[in-house]
């Protein structure tokens, strides 16, 4: 089973899926977690720190500044980064997630595709880059999720926790109700894909409302 989360910072995706993690596990599955934004996964970090060795000088430092976003800007630049990036996701998502559901495992993602092309959208307005080959290849390749859960709040509740949770990098409010609209338009998000949940509720209530969508489509499988 393949269960992705999608939604702003702060509208409690991590503390749902712990939750979900201990459900799982009490029902007798095994459940492994992935989390995932293009171009920050723990391999493409990995990936940066050996450039920012080899080339010193010639890479940005990590995190959001004014040098980054100039060499972002550079088409060259952004096309590689995107490539690079869209690449990792493929190995990730198309070969180790596909890997584990194949050893019978429950996968809870924290983001997924449609959360990557929202970061694609904001950090790389320039770049057409549903036309690169590599990203329809990624689409072809990667598994459909069973169930997608979107969890949203008000950006003024996204920003208190995010200050209470001391994000490294959080989003701007600007940014955030332009991720917000995004998540709540239907033609990016429909309702048919993606169960929407108002998360400023009790975290319990919520849990609730996920647990019940999950039981709804295994059936008699739990």
């Amino acid at each position: 089973m393949l269960l992705t989360f999608s939604g702003l910072d702060g509208a409690g995706k991590s503390t749902q899926i712990c939750l979900l993690v201990d459900w799982f596990k009490n029902h007798g599955s095994k459940v492994i977690c992935l989390w995932a934004r293009g171009g920050y996964t723990p391999g493409f970090e990995s990936l940066k720190r050996i450039l920012r060795l080899l080339i010193r000088k010639g890479l940005p430092a990590q995190g959001k500044s004014v040098s980054r976003q100039k060499k972002l800007e550079q088409p060259w630049v952004a096309r590689l980064w995107l490539t690079l990036a869209i690449i990792d996701l493929i190995f990730l998502w198309g070969g180790y997630l596909r890997l584990q559901r194949l050893r019978g495992h429950v996968v809870i993602c924290d983001r997924y595709l449609d959360d990557t092309k929202l970061d694609f959208k904001q950090n790389f307005p320039q770049i057409n880059f549903e036309s690169m080959f590599v990203w329809r290849l990624m689409k072809w390749i990667i598994p459909k999720p069973d169930i997608s859960i979107l969890l949203w709040v008000p950006v003024e509740k996204s920003v208190e926790r995010s200050l209470f949770k001391n994000e490294p990098f959080p989003d701007d409010p600007k940014t955030l109700q332009w991720r917000l609209s995004s998540y709540l338009d239907e033609n990016q998000f429909p309702s048919t894909k993606f169960k929407k949940i108002e998360s400023s509720d009790d975290v319990k209530a919520v849990n609730k409302k996920i647990t019940l969508e999950i039981q709804s489509f295994l059936g008699n499988k739990i």
